[in-house]
């Protein structure tokens, strides 16, 4: 409902929010409360900017009737998704992957005589941080120098953060935790951004995923490390075991999932082992 007032701006009502978050939260998973709404509101506004449309009302009808209504709800996802990420986030689990979990992976491989071959998957990894800083660290532990041939999977799902990872350049607040030695190593100076060198970044490649959806998740198979950090804040419970279980499928046996320092799977799943590593708690499948 558009309030009166030559300035006014559309107000989201309750009865209209509902409907916009039951939407969401059918596709994605991610749930808005009702002391979230002042930040969906904020967030669909710009949608309405876009299409040129009065009222939150009339955006509904959009996406339930037009013919275009399945690009405008991408659109819509991608406009509602939080994107707050930094190179060599939370560098204690960095330490515990890069010295505990990935010679655990390699002895195990060597135990089993498999294939020289280590996967990784950054799951909701925004504009590529992530998968990058794995990349570097990877490549500082010389597996690629030692036959070893290394895949990173970065997904997403949001089509406009993909695309910004895919360019690999960034600005100084994004690098702000890089330590100077990888700074200088894997990146070059260009105007006021910095851009990924080749040798990491042709490491990772990109896909969206939405992590509910078993048909896209089900594209990634047989990895041996997935990092899900930071996203199971978003989900409800039910949305958590949903995607826990996809990422619990894409794993290989043996497998390591690694979630955020505040997350925790207890009251989500029993299908993982919680092990510590190098100070850190990983999840590792049985």
């Amino acid at each position: 409902m558009l309030i009166a007032g030559a300035n006014s701006k559309p107000r989201l009502e309750y009865e209209t929010f509902r409907r916009l978050r039951d939407l969401i939260y059918s596709r994605c998973g991610i749930t808005f409360p009702d002391v979230k709404m002042y930040l969906l509101e904020a967030r669909v506004l710009k949608r309405l900017d876009d299409r040129g449309l009065k009222t939150f009302e009339d955006y509904c009808y959009y996406i339930t009737y037009d013919r275009d209504r399945e690009a405008e709800i991408k659109c819509l996802l991608n406009s509602i998704v939080t994107n707050e990420t930094s190179f060599f986030r939370d560098t204690a689990q960095l330490e515990s992957f890069a010295k505990g979990v990935i010679p655990a992976v390699m002895d195990d491989k060597k135990i089993n005589g498999s294939a020289k071959s280590l996967r990784v998957w950054s799951a909701a990894c925004s504009t590529g941080e992530e998968p990058y800083t794995v990349a570097m660290l990877l490549l500082e532990e010389g597996l690629h120098l030692k036959g070893w041939n290394i895949e990173i999977i970065g997904s997403d799902i949001s089509d406009s953060v993909l695309k910004c990872a895919m360019n690999a350049r960034y600005d100084r607040y994004a690098l702000r935790n890089t330590p100077e030695h990888y700074l200088r190593k894997y990146f070059a100076s260009s105007g006021d951004d910095y851009a990924l060198k080749r040798q990491a970044g042709e490491l990772v490649k990109y896909k969206r995923i939405n992590l509910i959806d078993p048909l896209e998740t089900s594209a990634v198979r047989d990895v041996d490390i997935i990092f899900c950090r930071n996203v199971f804040i978003y989900f409800d419970d039910a949305s958590k075991k949903k995607a826990v279980a996809h990422l619990y499928d894409s794993l290989a046996k043996g497998g390591y999932l690694i979630v955020g320092f505040s997350e925790s799977l207890h009251s989500v799943t029993r299908l993982f082992k919680p092990v510590n590593i190098a100070r850190s708690l990983v999840y590792r499948k049985t």
